[in-house]
């Protein structure tokens, strides 16, 4: 497991390991358990095109000379 440093005033440290000792656990599981429960960043949503579009290349092989004529043919 990774180690981490922190720079903390001594009296808050005092007082986190007796909440912790009160506890019957270590101040490092009381600061975990403290970081997991911060907001995970959420995913911004993406536009629903996006949806449309997924999986229209499936075979991954798009040549220029295609897309020219799709927009030829799009555009007529």
């Amino acid at each position: 497991m990774p180690k981490l440093t922190l720079n903390v005033d001594e009296k808050v440290v005092a007082r986190a390991k007796r909440f912790a000792g009160a506890r019957h656990t270590s101040v490092s599981r009381l600061v975990e358990r403290f970081l997991t429960l911060l907001p995970r960043p959420e995913v911004e949503p993406q536009p629903p095109v996006l949806d449309e579009l997924r999986g229209v290349l499936k075979n991954g092989k798009v040549h220029a000379r295609d897309y020219r004529k799709h927009l030829e043919d799009k555009y007529r």
